[in-house]
């Protein structure tokens, strides 16, 4: 899976996508909370590996932490993602409980993260190991990077 790089510049609006998850599926994206960081990094090990738990874990090392939660009911975790987490201007690990998917809720969490991202003055920000690609280039307008390997995670411990 290639790196890709997302222009912060020409982000588009997410609030109507926010709104809709709210009003449709009571769905809330907000950001991560320290007292909340165990709850949350055990259920991301649960359903997505202690990597990607590892990599959030991190994320709440920054003030204002750097991750975002999405919930049903607005207590029951069913996606996340994070930026800043392994290396600075870095969206990513995220991911979306499988009943969930397919109503925004990965692109609405994408929407938050590159704009906390631009808010902090980012003007570009890399998707490390990107999948699916076709998620990002339509949803984000992320390019491929040319240069796959190595990447920032090549020299991780096996």
């Amino acid at each position: 899976m290639p790196d890709m790089l997302v222009n912060l510049y020409n982000m588009p609006s997410h609030e109507a996508l926010i709104e809709k998850l709210i009003a449709e599926d009571n769905i809330i994206i907000k950001r991560g909370m320290t007292p909340n960081m165990r709850m949350i990094c055990r259920w991301i090990e649960e359903k997505f590996g202690e990597g990607w738990a590892s990599e959030c874990q991190a994320s709440f090392t920054r003030h204002p932490s750097s991750v975002f939660v999405a919930a049903a009911d607005g207590k029951d975790i069913i996606g996340f993602a994070c930026y800043d987490a392994t290396a600075k201007g870095y969206f990513g690990p995220t991911g979306v409980d499988p009943e969930y998917r397919g109503k925004g809720v990965g692109t609405a969490l994408l929407y938050k993260c590159l704009e906390a991202l631009k808010n902090e003055g980012y003007g570009y920000a890399i998707i490390g190991g990107a999948g699916p690609i076709d998620f990002y280039r339509k949803s984000c307008g992320a390019m491929d990077i040319p240069v796959p390997s190595p990447n920032i995670y090549s020299n991780m411990l096996r």
